[in-house]
């Protein structure tokens, strides 16, 4: 996120982990040490954290709560979870008051045993002066703003808006669903709008069934595998871009090393994938399943890559960094289990760029 949105025209003045690992990676990517990243790094608990000293004029506060309490594959406890940092993210923004907020997490949280909670979480960022009583459940605190707004003459003091974006529908070789939150002072009268998609799945199916992609990957098209029928009046996608596939994002990749030990570009072999039913793995010609953010927890399927030979591997962290949009350039420290969890942690860096280019141009007319 803090990539994407550095590309989209933000400069961070200050980066929050508390993961140390991450912060080692962010630190070694740092433009003091030759890197891309700006902003501070701070190793810190953020629910120990005061922001009074943060509080000058802030544009964007940006960020992403731990999935864990609401993803399909979790325990599913949602507010009962301690993972839950959400009362933090809206603890930041009542103390920050910033132009604009952007969060991102797991489809999940939509789903509709969560939907209460989302709507608790959106009502929150419209009336964060509104803020919880100590030991007050999330309930009764969620019925006193519904008051607040009943009873008040004035509108919001954010405008607020979320979707479930599509990865893939943004150029990133990858189907991955994750849910965007965008609020933005109200004194701005215009309201945010998320990015239209810039890349479809007809279009890809267009350039498959007519051999344009085959032709520009210099390779035959397969006999079977692909349904590349099924669209129906594909000429209307011919100048619509086209999901870009696995294949796109890694074959100009040199052949991975061996071991850990001969690549200083997190491009190496990595031993142990199966694959069983229900686990097939990613396609080369078809955007990659959801990069994992598990290694002994996703033994088969969501990071491995189905080859032409009919064998099957993990991608190795670089082709998956590659697949979340990361440059080659952005190395990852730590073991496999921590650079995988810092990758498949991440928000592809173009599915972010695109809704931050939107995002900056909107809060340019906000005026401090």
């Amino acid at each position: 996120m803090t990539l994407g949105l550095q590309n989209a025209g933000f400069q961070f003045s200050d980066v929050f982990e508390i993961d140390s690992h991450t912060c080692e990676t962010l630190k070694t990517n740092h433009i003091s040490n030759g890197g891309i990243l700006h902003g501070n790094v701070h190793k810190e608990d953020v629910s120990k954290l005061s922001w009074n000293e943060y509080k000058n004029s802030v544009r964007l506060l940006a960020g992403g709560a731990p999935c864990q309490p609401f993803s399909l594959a979790g325990r599913h406890l949602a507010d009962k979870d301690d993972r839950n940092m959400f009362p933090e993210v809206l603890r930041a923004v009542r103390s920050l008051r910033p132009q604009a907020v952007m969060l991102e997490n797991v489809q999940g949280l939509a789903r509709p045993s969560f939907r209460p909670y989302l709507e608790y979480i959106l009502r929150q960022l419209k009336w964060p002066s509104v803020a919880p009583k100590a030991g007050e459940e999330w309930q009764l605190h969620n019925e006193r703003i519904v008051q607040h707004h009943e009873a008040s003459c004035e509108g919001f003091e954010y405008f607020v808006n979320w979707a479930l974006l599509e990865a893939a529908g943004y150029g990133i070789a990858q189907n991955r669903r994750r849910l965007f939150i965008i609020a933005t002072k109200a004194g701005n009268k215009e309201k945010f709008n998320f990015p239209l998609v810039s890349h479809k799945k007809e279009a890809l199916i267009r350039t498959q069934s007519n051999g344009e992609y085959w032709k520009k990957h210099c390779i035959s098209a397969p006999n079977s595998g692909l349904n590349l029928t099924s669209t129906s009046n594909l000429d209307e996608f011919a100048k619509i871009k086209a999901w870009k596939t696995v294949r796109d994002a890694i074959a100009d990749l040199p052949a991975p090393a061996t071991c850990k030990t001969k690549s200083d570009t997190n491009h190496w072999l990595i031993p142990g994938a199966r694959i069983y039913r229900g686990h097939s793995g990613s396609r080369l010609d078809w955007p990659a399943k959801t990069i994992k953010a598990g290694v002994h927890g996703v033994p088969g399927g969501e990071n491995i890559v189905l080859l032409d030979d009919g064998t099957h591997r993990y991608f190795t962290l670089r082709e998956t960094a590659r697949l979340q949009g990361f440059p080659d350039d952005f190395v990852f420290c730590g073991a496999r289990l921590h650079i995988t969890r810092q990758i498949g942690n991440a928000v592809p860096v173009g599915l972010a760029e695109a809704v931050g280019r939107v995002l900056y141009k909107h809060i340019e007319k906000i005026s401090y």
